[in-house]
């Protein structure tokens, strides 16, 4: 494995159920108000509005975690609408508003380095969800497997565009998430691992490939709008990084009524939409990562922090690299699970979605959505 993640146990073949319950089991002990969360104010600062699960999922899931975990601690959720800087003024805020710990998904990874900063020298700690940032200090960071997550989106494409010749190479469009965060880089090292042995072996050709500044679905769509038009609509498939990139690009293939021919592969984080599209035809797969599980291990590690000052060592299981910590920040790493068509229904069970908000309009004709309608 590469210098960017160093790893102290691998969790590839840990299961969601068995986490849960060690997560469980580290805050059964003093987790009531009686270990003084009652009074505690707790900033949960998200980055936009365009990857939708940090709105619908992980905001109210750690909100409801954090109560769990320590009662009577107040958290207070803002949203930067994709403006970094405008993040940094969140944190600000916080501080002078009496945060005792904030919980951040970095809008970008780099402009976050002055928030981290400036969190220090007010001596508020910071645990990092999901997202990097770079350049300060931060307690802790709870975040998916992201080279596991590239691998699951890589293996998928392999086995769709794998099997083109030198003659004849599958033509794919990759489209990359927000350049610089630490969830890009691993995810495309994942993907690569997959990928790059068919396109050396020319089995595959890249047409196009670009970043997508803020993860923002409009600007996915208009590199795939793009990349149609440079190779005359003659794609057989695009390769993305989450749920909001895939639904840019289906967008870009709707316009010209490719949608369901060319597949969409590498989405991320079962958004409504995503599993939509799934059972529409028009994206493969996504990558799900239970917004439960994260939110609790985020709570619980806010909790720890505000009880004791520090994070378990229990608790860690490798370190993401920051450009300021040494060997980086300690990270809680999380299993995630690869969905296609004939598993979407494991966000059913899990209660992330139900039948009634997937089976809406079009996808209620769909085989899967009439079978779970009539039952």
């Amino acid at each position: 494995m590469s210098g960017f993640l160093t790893l102290r146990r691998s969790l590839l073949g840990a299961g969601v159920i068995g986490l849960a319950a060690a997560l469980a089991a580290c805050g059964s002990s003093g987790g009531g108000a009686a270990g003084g969360g009652s009074g505690k104010k707790v900033y949960m600062l998200l980055p936009n509005t365009t990857t939708v699960r940090f709105v619908t999922q992980d905001g109210p899931k750690f909100k409801a975690a954090m109560e769990r975990t320590l009662p009577g601690t107040k958290v207070i959720v803002q949203n930067a609408e994709g403006d970094a800087n405008k993040q940094v003024q969140q944190v600000e805020t916080a501080i002078s508003g009496g945060a005792d710990a904030i919980v951040l998904v970095a809008a970008d990874p780099f402009i976050a380095g002055g928030a981290l900063q400036k969190a220090q020298q007010a001596k508020v700690p910071v645990i990092l969800y999901d997202h990097d940032a770079h350049g300060g200090e931060a307690k802790a960071q709870v975040v998916f497997n992201s080279l596991s997550v590239g691998q699951n989106q890589g293996r998928d494409a392999a086995k769709l565009f794998g099997d083109g010749t030198p003659a004849q190479p599958k033509v794919i469009a990759r489209i990359y998430g927000n350049q610089g965060d630490y969830g890009t880089t691993k995810y495309k090292q994942g993907q690569d691992q997959l990928l790059e042995p068919l396109i050396k072996a020319g089995k595959i050709k890249v047409a196009c490939a670009t970043y997508t500044p803020g993860w923002d679905p409009a600007k996915a769509q208009s590199e795939v709008e793009q990349c149609l038009t440079r190779t005359n609509n003659r794609l057989d498939g695009v390769v993305v990084m989450n749920d909001g990139t895939a639904g840019g690009a289906i967008a870009a293939l709707k316009g010209q009524n490719l949608q369901g021919q060319v597949p969409v592969v590498g989405g991320q984080d079962a958004d409504l939409q995503g599993i939509q599209y799934i059972l529409l035809g028009y994206q493969y797969n996504t990558v799900y990562k239970p917004f439960k599980l994260q939110a609790e291990a985020a709570a619980q590690l806010t909790a720890d922090v505000l009880k004791t000052g520090e994070v378990p060592k229990s608790a860690v299981d490798g370190y993401v690299p920051n450009d300021f910590m040494k060997p980086g920040v300690p990270a809680k790493l999380l299993p995630v699970q690869v969905l296609h068509k004939d598993t979407v229904d494991k966000v059913v069970r899990d209660g992330v979605w139900s039948w009634k908000q997937i089976c809406a309009g079009a996808v209620a004709r769909t085989p899967t959505c009439v079978k779970e309608l009539k039952g």
